[in-house]
C-alpha cells in the first residue's frame, strides 16, 4: 500500500514536473548576437552579456558571438561588458515566446583610464572620432518620441540647436542654416532627401525652406541614429551644416518575426527572418491615405494625400572576414487638389485649405545599394558601397478665382477661370556612386581614408503655359513702372530646360591620434570635385578632446566645409551662369560632464561664418548669383538621461542668432530660421511592462517673417477688386512664440502569440496654434496662417 502510494505520488511529481518544465519551455524565448568593437568592426572575443534582474547571461566565442536561452518571455535590460571596453546597456529587448531576438553590438574601447577608473557609458557617448555635437538615438528612443508619431526627423527636433518649421514639417535646420543644408546617408548611402511633400516638387515652382512633411521611414525601420550638429570630419562633406547617419534594422538571423501597425492614416507591415544560415532579411511596407483624417477634421478641401513607403534589406555572412548588405527602398507619393475638391461655404481667409491652390503631383525616391565590409586583419577593416538613387518630380500646378463674398467666403468655386496646369515641373536626379573607406588603428592612432565617386544625371524642365500675375512681390525686385504693385511672371524669364551629366568625386583622409591618456586630436582633410561648375574645394578640419578627469572633458572643432549647389537650381539657371559653391567655416568649444552611465550634461559654443551664399536677386527669373554672406552664432545647454528600465528624458535650451546679407543695399537680415531661444523639456516613465508615459514641451522663439504692406484694387476693377502684397523687409517681423505640449501613452500586451501594444500620441495637447508660414489671399487682401492644432494619431501594433 505504502509503495503504491509512493509510486503514485513519484508519478504525480514527475507528471507535474513535466507539465511545469513543458509550460516554462513554451513561455520563454532566446537572445543572440555579436558583439564587435565600433571603430575596427573586429569581433570581440569574452565579452559578458546580462540580462538585468536576472541570473542569465552568456560569453562571446571566438568569433564574439553569444546565446542566452530559455529567457522568460518578457522586457529586458542587457549589459554588455568586456575588458579595454565602455559598458554598453540596452533597453527595450523585448523576448517573445518561442522566438529569437537576434543583433549585432558594438563596443568602443576606454578612451582613457585615470587612476585605473573606467568610465561606463552608453555607445557613441566616448567616443574619441566624434568629440563635439553628437547625440544618438535608439529604436526604442525614436518611437517613444511624444507628438513624433516615430518619425525620425520630428524626434531630432527635440535636441539643442536644431530648429524645425513645426509639428507638421518632418523637417530639420541646424545651427543657423537650412533644411537643405544637412547631410543624409542611410546605410553608408547618400540620400536627396528624407522626407515625402518636399520643396519644389509640391509647392507652386518656388522651393519651400520649411522642408518636407513626412518622413519616408516607417516606425522601428530605422536601427540607430547617429547625429553630428556641425563640426563633422573629413569623411563626410558635399553640404555645410549637420550631418545625419541612419541604421536600418538588419533582419533577425535565428527565427522568423511578422509585426504591424494600423492607424488612421493607413497601415505598416514589417517581416524578418533567415532566408539561408547565412542570410537574413528585413522588409517593410506602409501605405498613407488621408482620406479618412480629413472626412473625420472635415477638411476635405485639402484635397487627396497619399503615399508609400516600401523596403528591403538582406544581410548575408559571405564568410568570417566579410559582410554583404543589399538595400532596396522605393517611396512614391501622390498628392493632388482640383477643382472638384474646392467647397463653397468655405472662408479662404480662415481655411488654409481653401487657397487658390491646385496642384497635381507626382513624385518618387528610389535607393539601391550593396555594402560589402572585408575584415583585412585584426585592426582593419575595408568598406566598399556601390549605389543607385533617384529622385522623380511631376508637378503641374494650377489656380482657381471663385466668387466670393464680403467677408471671403466662397460662393462658387467655378464662377471665374480656373486651370490645373498654369506651371509644370518636371526634376528628374539620378545618381550611381560608389565609395571606397579603410580605417585601420594603429597603437595610437586610427586612419580612415576614402575616396567617392558619382556620376548625376539631371533631367530638369521649368514651364509656364501663359503670362501670369504675381501679386506677391518685394520692393527690390524690378519692375517696368514704379506704379505697378504687383509682377507679371512671363514664360520667357520663367522657363527652362536642362537635361545634361557631370561627375562628382571626393578624397578624404582622417586621423584619431591620442597624444596622451588626456589628449585626442583628430586632424583631417578632404578634396571635392563638383563637376556641373567643374569646382575642386580642399576643406582642412580638426576637432579633439581633452579629459578633465575620468568624467570630465572640454571639446573642440574647426574646419571649413563647402555645399554642393542644389542640382535645382544648376538646371534652373537658364543664362548659362555657373555658381559657385557656397562655403561655411564651423568652430565649436564644448564642455562634457558624465555624471552617470546614463546621465550626461553638455554645453557647447559655437560661430559659423558664411561665403558665396546663393541668393535670387528677382522673384520673376531664375537667374542666382552668389553675392549673398552672413553668421550665426550660438550656445546649447543639453542634460540628457539616457534610456534606462523606467526613465528617460532630456532638458534643453538653446541660444542662436543668423543672419544674412544679399548684398543689395538692403543690409543683413534675420535668417528663415534664426531662433534666439529655444527651450525643452522631455520626459518617459515606464512604470511596468505593460504602460509607458510620455511628455514632450517645447518653446521657441517665433520664426522670422516679412514685413509687407498691401496695395488696394491694384487691376484697377471696382466691381472684383484684387489687392498686393509688397514685401518692404525681408524677415523683419516674428511669428508668434511656438509653444507645444505633446503627450503618448502606450500600452503593452504580452501574449503567448506575441507582443500587442496599442498607442494615443497627441501633438499640440495644448490646443495652441502654432504658425508655421503664411500666405497672402490676393482676393480679399488678407494673410492666413498656415499652422497646426491639436493632432491626435491612435493606432495599435502587433509582433508575432
Amino acid at each position: 500500500m505504502n509503495l503504491k502510494r509512493q509510486f503514485n505520488s513519484s508519478v504525480r511529481a514527475f507528471l507535474v514536473s513535466l507539465i511545469s518544465v513543458s509550460a516554462f519551455a513554451q513561455a520563454t524565448g532566446n537572445l543572440k548576437g555579436k558583439i564587435i568593437d565600433q571603430i575596427t568592426k573586429q569581433p570581440i572575443i569574452g565579452a559578458n552579456i546580462l540580462l538585468a534582474n536576472t541570473s542569465l547571461g552568456a560569453a562571446t566565442d571566438t568569433s564574439g558571438v553569444f546565446e542566452v536561452n530559455r529567457i522568460p518571455a518578457g522586457n529586458y535590460s542587457v549589459t554588455i561588458s568586456s575588458v579595454g571596453y565602455q559598458t554598453r546597456k540596452i533597453t527595450d529587448i523585448i523576448i517573445n515566446v518561442s522566438k529569437t531576438y537576434y543583433s549585432e553590438f558594438e563596443l568602443l574601447e576606454e578612451t582613457n583610464k585615470l587612476q585605473e577608473v573606467s568610465v561606463r557609458v552608453y555607445k557613441g557617448e566616448v567616443n574619441p572620432l566624434t568629440p563635439v555635437s553628437t547625440f544618438l538615438m535608439s529604436r526604442e528612443e525614436i518611437f517613444r518620441n511624444p507628438g513624433a508619431q516615430g518619425d525620425i526627423m520630428r524626434a531630432l527636433a527635440v535636441l539643442p540647436g536644431v530648429t524645425s518649421s513645426g509639428s507638421q514639417f518632418s523637417a530639420i535646420a541646424a545651427r543657423g542654416q537650412g533644411t537643405q543644408d544637412n547631410i543624409y546617408m542611410v546605410d553608408d548611402m547618400p540620400m536627396f532627401t528624407l522626407a515625402h511633400l518636399e520643396a519644389e516638387g509640391f509647392n507652386s515652382g518656388f522651393n519651400d525652406p520649411n522642408g518636407g512633411r513626412f518622413s519616408i521611414f516607417a516606425p522601428k525601420i530605422i536601427d540607430n541614429v547617429t547625429f553630428q550638429n556641425g563640426g563633422f570630419d573629413a569623411t563626410n562633406g558635399r553640404r555645410s551644416s549637420s550631418y545625419l547617419s541612419l541604421g536600418i534594422k538588419e533582419g533577425n538571423k535565428a527565427t522568423w518575426s511578422l509585426s504591424g501597425q494600423f492607424d488612421l492614416l493607413g497601415a505598416t507591415l514589417v517581416a524578418d527572418g533567415p532566408l539561408s544560415k547565412k542570410t537574413s532579411v528585413f522588409a517593410s511596407a506602409r501605405y498613407q491615405n488621408f482620406a479618412a483624417l480629413t472626412n473625420l477634421l472635415n477638411v476635405s478641401s485639402v484635397g487627396s494625400i497619399s503615399f508609400g513607403d516600401y523596403l528591403i534589406k538582406t544581410t548575408t555572412e559571405l564568410n568570417k572576414k566579410n559582410k554583404l548588405s543589399f538595400v532596396v527602398m522605393v517611396n512614391p507619393e501622390r498628392p493632388y487638389r482640383n477643382i472638384d475638391d474646392v467647397s463653397s461655404g468655405v472662408n479662404i481667409n480662415e481655411d488654409n485649405s481653401a487657397g487658390s491652390l491646385l496642384f497635381n503631383h507626382k513624385g518618387s525616391k528610389t535607393l539601391v545599394g550593396l555594402n560589402l565590409r572585408t575584415l583585412l586583419s585584426s585592426n582593419s577593416y575595408w568598406k566598399n558601397v556601390l549605389y543607385y538613387r533617384s529622385s522623380t518630380v511631376n508637378n503641374n500646378f494650377g489656380r482657381y478665382t471663385p466668387s466670393l463674398d464680403a467677408e471671403g467666403t466662397i460662393i462658387n468655386p467655378r464662377f471665374g477661370h480656373f486651370e490645373n496646369d498654369l506651371r509644370h515641373i518636371t526634376n528628374n536626379q539620378q545618381e550611381i556612386g560608389y565609395r571606397s573607406i579603410y580605417t585601420k588603428r594603429y597603437n595610437k592612432l586610427t586612419l580612415t581614408a576614402g575616396v567617392d565617386a558619382m556620376v548625376v544625371n539631371l533631367e530638369y524642365e521649368r514651364r509656364l503655359k501663359r503670362t501670369d500675375t504675381l501679386f506677391t512681390f518685394r520692393s527690390t525686385d524690378i519692375r517696368p513702372n514704379p506704379n505697378q504693385f504687383y509682377q507679371v511672371l512671363v514664360p520667357s524669364l520663367f522657363n527652362t530646360s536642362y537635361n545634361n551629366s557631370a561627375f562628382n568625386g571626393a578624397g578624404y583622409v582622417s586621423f584619431s591620434w591620442q597624444l596622451t591618456d588626456k589628449i585626442t586630436l583628430n586632424p583631417g582633410v578632404r578634396f571635392d570635385y563638383f563637376g556641373f561648375n567643374e569646382a575642386a574645394h580642399i576643406s582642412p578640419r580638426l576637432s579633439g578632446s581633452i579629459a578633465l578627469n575620468d568624467k570630465q572633458s572640454v571639446n573642440f572643432a574647426s574646419g571649413l566645409y563647402f555645399q554642393d549647389i542644389a542640382y535645382s537650381d544648376v538646371a534652373s539657371q537658364s543664362n548659362g551662369t555657373h555658381l559657385k559653391n557656397e562655403e561655411a567655416f564651423h568652430n565649436i568649444l564644448g564642455y562634457k560632464v558624465q555624471f552617470s552611465p546614463d546621465l550626461k550634461f553638455v554645453a557647447e559654443g559655437w560661430h559659423k561664418q558664411f561665403f558665396y551664399m546663393i541668393v535670387q536677386p528677382n522673384r520673376v527669373q531664375s537667374q542666382l548669383n552668389n553675392e549673398g554672406d552672413g553668421y550665426a552664432y550660438g550656445a546649447d545647454f543639453n542634460l540628457i538621461k539616457r534610456l534606462s528600465r523606467k526613465y528617460f528624458g532630456q532638458i534643453g535650451y538653446s541660444y542662436m542668432v543668423s543672419k544674412r546679407n544679399d548684398n543689395n543695399g538692403q543690409g543683413e537680415y534675420d535668417y528663415t530660421f534664426s531662433v534666439p531661444h529655444t527651450f525643452t523639456a522631455l520626459a518617459s516613465y515606464k512604470p511596468s511592462d505593460k504602460w509607458l508615459f510620455s511628455a514632450k514641451f517645447r518653446y521657441s522663439t517665433g520664426r522670422p517673417t516679412d514685413a509687407y504692406i498691401v496695395h488696394e484694387n491694384v487691376l484697377n476693377n471696382a466691381t472684383s477688386p484684387t489687392y498686393s502684397q509688397e514685401i518692404t523687409t525681408i524677415n523683419a517681423n516674428r511669428f508668434p512664440d511656438y509653444i507645444a505640449l505633446d503627450v503618448r501613452v502606450d500600452y503593452y500586451k504580452q501574449m503567448r502569440a506575441g507582443t500587442f501594444s496599442a498607442f494615443l500620441d497627441i501633438a499640440n495637447f495644448n490646443q495652441r496654434f502654432n504658425v508655421a508660414n503664411e500666405v497672402f489671399v490676393p482676393q480679399t487682401g488678407r494673410v492666413f496662417n498656415i499652422g497646426l492644432g491639436v493632432f491626435p494619431t491612435f493606432g495599435i501594433r502587433f509582433e508575432i
